[in-house]
Order: C-alpha cells, then sequence, then structure tokens
C-alpha cells in the first residue's frame, strides 16, 4: 500500500467536511502545468483547475481558473473589489493555504480566502484540481469545486 502524503491527507479530510469525498490520484512525474496535468490525467486542458494566488489592495484572494485560460489580473481585482492586483511569493502562499505553489487545492486552506471561479469551468462535467502537492489531482464536478470553496464566479479570462 502506498503512503498518502500529509497535505492529500488534509485535502480529502477538509472535503469530506464540506460534504464532498474525493479520490485523489498520484502522477509521479508531476503534475505542476496544466498541461502536465492533463496530459497525465487525459482530459483537456481546460479542465485543469489553476489555483492562483494574489494579492488585490493587500488582501490575498484565490481565482481559479481554466487550464485553457490566463489570469486577467485587471479583472480580478475588479471582482474583489480593489485596484492593484499583485503576485504573492512562494512564502505567503504555503503561509496562507498550508500548501506549496502548484499544489493548493480549492478547499482545505489554513486562512479563509475569498475565492472567483472561471466560469469557463462550469462547461464541463469534471474538472482536476491539486490534491496539496505537485504529484496529487483529484476530479470533481465544477458546481461542488464552487460550491465547497464558496467561489463567485466571475470573467476573470484574459482576452
Amino acid at each position: 500500500m502506498t503512503e498518502v502524503h500529509v497535505n492529500v491527507l488534509r485535502v480529502i479530510e477538509a472535503a469530506a467536511a464540506l460534504g464532498l469525498n474525493i479520490t485523489p490520484q498520484t502522477f509521479p512525474d508531476g503534475t505542476r502545468t496544466a498541461q502536465e496535468a492533463a496530459d497525465a490525467i487525459g482530459v483537456q486542458v481546460g479542465q485543469i483547475v489553476k489555483s492562483l494566488i494574489f494579492a488585490v489592495d493587500g488582501e490575498v484572494v484565490l481565482a481559479y481558473v481554466s487550464g485553457a485560460n490566463q489570469l486577467d489580473e485587471s479583472k480580478l481585482a475588479l471582482a474583489a473589489g480593489g485596484a492593484i492586483c499583485q503576485r504573492v511569493d512562494a512564502d505567503v502562499v504555503r503561509s496562507v493555504t498550508g500548501f506549496p505553489i502548484g499544489g493548493v487545492p480549492p478547499f482545505g486552506h489554513t486562512t479563509q480566502l475569498r475565492v472567483f471561479v472561471d466560469p469557463d469551468l462550469l462547461q464541463y462535467d469534471e474538472v482536476w484540481a491539486a490534491a496539496g502537492t505537485w504529484n496529487d489531482v483529484f476530479g470533481a464536478s465544477p458546481a461542488d469545486i464552487v460550491r465547497v470553496a464558496g467561489g463567485v464566479v466571475t470573467d476573470l479570462k484574459r482576452s
């Protein structure tokens, strides 16, 4: 039996507490990029949930963006009611979520953050998100992801 990473266990437990049953899958070669994840899983890149963490006027927020899209930072700032959207570094990501960049799941974070969701994710029956590490992902319906993350669906795509 393969040992499950402590981060993955946290994600499974957080999902269960939110009423969502997930079954993470491990891909030893990694799923660091949306394209790597899509190739490993065997799905379209648009089905990959990119968890992007930014600060809007100093408030750290999360954006869940389809792997096929790029985030428009000005749209995220507008959605969050702010003016300036800036990237945060890896230390901030780990501090506010408890997970490393590339492994941030849609829920189970150490800090409650506001979440904004790319509507393009909703066109799929199933999307895939990080499960706490660079190698672990899980599939779920996009509606479940929005529900358990408390996300606000809004246009985030760079044109």
